[in-house]
């Protein structure tokens, strides 16, 4: 089952037509002028192909050592983690190498992140909380997550409660999370009975596991809402509360808007949620 992305982050970059599906005119537009100057550079001769992507991992580097982790760098570029990462070390599967040439765009928007200007900062928590409860969901304590992060064991849980984090700690549970997902608990001096308590909380919460992240992309997206085992009439109600709660519609234009009755819509919303006309 996957979830649908719904409002993008942002509207100044392309990723909200080429990610979220964006419409808005100004989007469209955006999208269809660098199609247009695409086009133009091909038929010109004139366009730029890869470059060498070692100057960007060098910069990478330095930016890492003076404290501005990668995961920093993403954030202020909009760029997603693993595009970042990438330059760096091989993918999350050994079998996907370094990437080594670079689009000139791309080789860009990093070497303009200067350690001067931005120095070490807070970005959103979300990928960090769905990193620990993804490695729970395949047996790892956050308490061992935590250690191989480079935190103390017993902050993990409230660290994760705060909307945001320091850049270096979200660094440190992202190489926890890469080190440890295709790693077995169990092999791993993780005691059985803590390994399937673990695994047994996260089922109950309903935590996706790594594989689910791989095939959505949207692990560091505060926007994207998992549906990870959720029943048909779960999403339904999830859809039906967004589009009242953002959308603005009634409850009846809601059950319009996703074509069910409106006797439905109250069922799967249930008694506790504030009926609207």
């Amino acid at each position: 089952m996957t979830a649908t992305r719904r409002e993008a982050p942002h509207h100044n970059k392309l990723t909200c037509y080429i990610d979220y599906h964006c419409r808005r005119p100004e989007c469209v537009e955006r999208y269809t002028q660098q199609n247009r100057a695409r086009r133009l550079a091909h038929a010109n001769g004139t366009w730029d192909k890869l470059i060498d992507a070692e100057p960007v991992r060098q910069h990478l580097l330095a930016l890492h050592a003076a404290g501005i982790s990668i995961y920093r760098v993403a954030s202020l570029t909009g760029m997603d983690y693993k595009g970042v990462r990438i330059y760096t070390q091989h993918g999350y599967k050994n079998s996907e190498p370094r990437r080594r040439r670079i689009t000139p765009e791309v080789a860009a928007r990093i070497l303009a992140i200067k350690a001067e200007d931005v120095g070490p900062s807070k970005v959103d928590a979300t990928g960090s909380r769905r990193r620990v409860q993804a490695l729970a969901a395949i047996g790892w304590p956050g308490e061992t997550v935590a250690v191989r992060a480079g935190l103390h064991p017993r902050h993990i849980s409230t660290l994760l409660q705060q909307p945001t984090i320091l850049a270096s700690t979200a660094q440190g549970i992202a190489d926890a999370y890469d080190d440890l997902r295709y790693r077995s608990a169990r092999r791993n001096r993780v005691s059985k009975r803590v390994a399937t308590r673990t695994r047994n909380r996260a089922a109950a919460k309903r935590w996706p596991p790594p594989k689910y992240w791989d095939e959505s992309g949207a692990i560091d997206d505060p926007h994207f809402t998992p549906e990870y085992k959720l029943t048909q009439a779960e999403i339904l109600a999830e859809e039906a509360r967004w589009l009242m709660d953002i959308g603005g519609l009634t409850r009846t234009q809601a059950a319009e808007r996703l074509g069910k009755d409106r006797s439905y819509i109250d069922r799967v919303l249930g008694p506790e949620y504030e009926a609207a006309a």
